[in-house]
């Protein structure tokens, strides 16, 4: 449906040029259908974080997604993190600053302690040592690949992809524990409060929770 509202502008513009007799889109209305997205239970989480293996790409791979579910931060923004996006926060530790390579928008990230012992633990690795990257880097296809592994070894029936892992900390990390969903969208680098809504649909967790504070205060 994005393809054809860009489509559409092309059309319009070619009708009210006239070098088009008449707007195909006339009587054409675009119907986009919001999905839930998929994300990681709080066991699911665990038990990717519990997995321990000798496949030592497996181990990287891990390490990686559990990272972007304690940050929100996409892979496309992992590979590019270096030394110097640690910056001190206002609160005095350290939080992730950059930008959004999709969009632009800057975000700053104050480090939770998982993502700070990934951090910590390949700071001497070879592979980011040369580079001065914070993590290392795989090909996003490969990343992919061996995350179908990781969900089989952890016996996760859903279609594990790198992006799950920033749906995870928009939910089971951050909303689900009570983060207002102003602090999620602005943590998430998103330009629209109504990007972050999709996610809080589907925390039924946190429902629960506030309507069973709600019959207490009724009561």
């Amino acid at each position: 449906m994005k393809h054809i509202k860009r489509l559409r502008r092309m059309v319009t513009l070619a009708y009210q040029m006239e070098w088009i007799h008449r707007d195909p889109f006339v009587n054409f209305k675009i119907k986009i259908e919001k999905k839930e997205r998929e994300f990681l239970t709080g066991d699911e989480l665990q038990s990717i974080e519990n997995l321990s293996s000798k496949i030592e790409r497996l181990m990287v791979v891990k390490d990686l997604f559990v990272f972007s579910c304690y940050t929100g931060i996409s892979y496309s923004d992992i590979v590019r993190l270096t030394t110097v996006n640690i910056v001190k926060g206002i609160d005095g530790h350290p939080w992730i600053s950059g930008k959004r390579t999709k969009t632009g928008t800057p975000f700053k990230i104050p480090l939770l302690p998982k993502a700070s012992i990934l951090i910590d633990k390949y700071k001497n690795d070879i592979r980011t040592s040369i580079s001065d990257n914070l993590l290392p880097k795989l090909s996003n296809q490969k990343l992919n690949s061996y995350l179908k592994e990781i969900a089989d070894h952890c016996g996760i029936k859903k279609n594990l992809t790198f992006h799950m892992a920033r749906h995870t900390f928009a939910t089971t990390v951050t909303l689900t524990n009570g983060v207002p969903i102003e602090t999620v969208s602005k943590l998430l680098g998103h330009t629209k409060l109504a990007t972050t809504q999709i996610y809080a649909r589907v925390v039924e967790k946190k429902v629960s929770q506030d309507m069973e504070k709600l019959k207490l205060i009724l009561e």
